[in-house]
């Protein structure tokens, strides 16, 4: 991996990886975000129109993606909705971010699988050179 950003899955028995990375660990978490979509549906047919607003904190960053990807599945779940975007900013071990995204539409996103939750199973955020990761395998 080069100094950019982007995401990945990866394979995990019946449950799915999600990898997130960039030159901060907040666009890594912005990309493990859009990797999380990405299980669901192809982002890109996911119009931002909505925005929330989310805000999490953690003892640790590994436990802070995990919430931060929980938190968006919560959001996911009670708006009934899709999200694309995420501004993401985290100060220590807090996050704030304002995704923004769109009410399901069965037949545009054609939704392939729903994820139940992130979880701590191949958890890793951590540095590399010059790029961070951040990565769990989410429960579908």
């Amino acid at each position: 991996m080069n100094a950019k950003k982007g995401w990945e899955h990866f394979f995990h028995e019946s449950d799915i990886g999600v990898r997130g990375f960039g030159a901060t660990l907040s666009e890594a978490f912005a990309m493990g975000a859009l990797a999380l979509t990405n299980v669901i549906t192809r982002a890109q047919l996911v119009h931002p129109h909505k925005k929330i607003h989310i805000s999490c904190e953690a003892p640790n960053q590994e436990i802070l993606f995990v919430d931060w990807l929980n938190a968006i599945i919560y959001n996911m779940a009670i708006h009934n909705m899709l999200f694309s975007e995420f501004d993401v900013t985290i100060k220590g071990l807090k996050l704030t971010a304002i995704i923004a995204g769109e009410p399901v539409d069965i037949h545009r996103h054609q939704p392939a699988v729903e994820v139940k939750g992130a979880t701590f199973t191949e958890l890793k955020v951590d540095q590399g050179d010059k790029l961070w990761v951040a990565q769990c395998v989410v429960d579908v």
